[in-house]
C-alpha cells in the first residue's frame, strides 16, 4: 500500500469514529450527566481527525509530531469520556465498540509517534 493511501485511510478512519460518536451521543439517556459528558466527548472525537488532517498539512516534522501527539491525546480523551457516559442496555455494545476503536487510534497514534521520534 501506498504511504500516502494509508495516511487517507486514517483520516477516514477517524472521521468514521467521530461520526459514530456523534450517532452514540443522539440515542443516550436524555439525562444531564450524559448532556455534558457528551459536549466534551464529541469534541475530543471529532478533535482526533481535525489534527489528524492538520498533521498531513505540517509545515515541519516538528508540526507533524506535535500534531500527531494531539490526535494521541484527543483519543485517550475520547476513551475517558466513553467510560463516563450511562447508556441504556441496547447502547453498551456501542460504548464497549467505541472505547475499542478508542483504544486502537491510541496505540496508532502512539506508534506513529515513536516511530518519527526514532527518526530524529
Amino acid at each position: 500500500m501506498i504511504l500516502g493511501q494509508r495516511k487517507f485511510d486514517l483520516e477516514q478512519r477517524t472521521a468514521k469514529f467521530a461520526r459514530s460518536v456523534h450517532d452514540y451521543c443522539l440515542v443516550l439517556p436524555k439525562m444531564i450527566v450524559n448532556y455534558e459528558i457528551s459536549r466534551q466527548l464529541i469534541r475530543s472525537a471529532s478533535s482526533i481527525g481535525a489534527n489528524y488532517v492538520e498533521a498531513n498539512e505540517a509545515f515541519s516534522r516538528r508540526d507533524y509530531l506535535m500534531r500527531v501527539k494531539i490526535c494521541r491525546k484527543e483519543a485517550k480523551e475520547s476513551q475517558y469520556w466513553l467510560n463516563l457516559t450511562r447508556p441504556s442496555a441496547i447502547n453498551c455494545q456501542e460504548k464497549m465498540k467505541l472505547i475499542a476503536e478508542s483504544k486502537e487510534l491510541t496505540n496508532i497514534f502512539g506508534a506513529i509517534v515513536r516511530k518519527v521520534e526514532s527518526e530524529v
